[in-house]
């Protein structure tokens, strides 16, 4: 890994300490001040001439914070002559602006790629973007991960010979066959309608569930409202016991504890995309680490090697 150089922002050190681990190179410092009038400033203290700089910031809470230190983060690589800038986003919030579904709205997940891109990033690391379009919204090289396989691989420790996969909506039907396929078990879904950020309606759910256990699978999970309306349906249709998996767990306010509390939800699987401040965890929370992925990733980009290979 020579001529590499690995920065993190504010947003995640912990998971970008643990990329750094991966690949056997240190995490290089960000020093991130405030000025009286309230405006940041951003300085990279390591070297970046013509090296390979990746800039780890996963675009969480405090989302608008974090999004403007990654900018001057790429303005500083690009003003130090980095040789290639690549972003490595474990989770892009603004990938849920993806259609205008409204009048006079901004499409933001397209914005967004256009201020990354003009702030001098050559390339997008991204783990499970919220719908495909959003891929496209971006000019620039763009290398897709998922987490099927660490979410797959926890759940084969478990007695699935009576369960069930169940995307909350046919927009993620695709990966929930996916995931069933990996895990050699059936998939069902439910059908969605969202009415507003936090009302969600799921009429019918579309495949055998009743009395199997079932694996409920999502992008991500903020408030948690297609969970509780979808275990509502499950409810009705007679399963046993419910174990919910997301890439990015975002758990909101107190989703998390709502969660938690319900009975029939043995379990909750989420990945380390987005930190999970430790007074949130509660005992039903498991938290899977995709660190080697993306630092599996990370050094394939460096190496000029194929990174689709890694889903073969």
């Amino acid at each position: 890994m020579r001529d590499i150089a690995v920065f993190s922002g504010s947003a995640h050190p912990d998971l970008a300490a643990e990329i750094c681990f991966h690949l056997g190179v240190p995490l290089l410092p960000t020093r991130v001040s405030r000025f009286a009038n309230d405006c940041i400033e951003v300085q990279l203290q390591g070297n970046c001439r013509e090296r390979d700089v990746f800039l780890i910031q996963p675009l969480v809470p405090p989302t608008q914070e974090n999004l403007v230190e990654l900018l001057f983060m790429l303005d500083a690589a690009r003003g130090a002559s980095a040789g290639r800038i690549t972003v490595v986003l474990p989770h892009y919030a603004y990938a849920r602006s993806d259609k205008k579904d409204a009048p006079r709205i901004s499409i933001g997940g397209r914005l967004v790629a256009d201020l990354l891109h003009q702030a001098g990033a050559d390339r997008i690391l991204a783990m499970t973007l919220h719908s495909p379009q959003v891929h496209g919204f971006f000019s620039i090289p763009v290398d897709h991960l998922h987490a099927l396989r660490e979410l797959a691989n926890h759940f084969r420790g478990y007695d699935l010979s009576n369960t069930v996969v169940v995307s909350p909506d046919l927009g993620n039907a695709k990966e929930a066959a996916a995931f069933a396929r990996l895990l050699g078990v059936e998939v069902a879904a439910g059908a969605k309608q969202r009415f507003a950020d936090d009302k969600v309606v799921i009429s019918s759910v579309i495949g055998e569930v009743a009395d199997r256990d079932v694996i409920v699978l999502d992008d991500e999970i903020a408030k948690g409202s297609t969970v509780f309306e979808l275990l509502g349906r499950l409810r009705e249709r007679n399963t046993r016991g419910v174990r919910v998996a997301c890439t990015h767990g975002l758990f909101s306010g107190d989703a998390i504890e709502r969660l938690s509390a319900e009975k029939d939800v043995e379990e909750i699987v989420c990945t380390n995309t987005v930190p999970i401040p430790r007074e949130k965890h509660t005992d039903k929370l498991t938290v899977l680490s995709v660190a080697a992925p993306l630092a599996e990733a990370m050094r394939r980009i460096h190496n000029g090697e194929s990174v689709s290979a890694l889903f073969a």
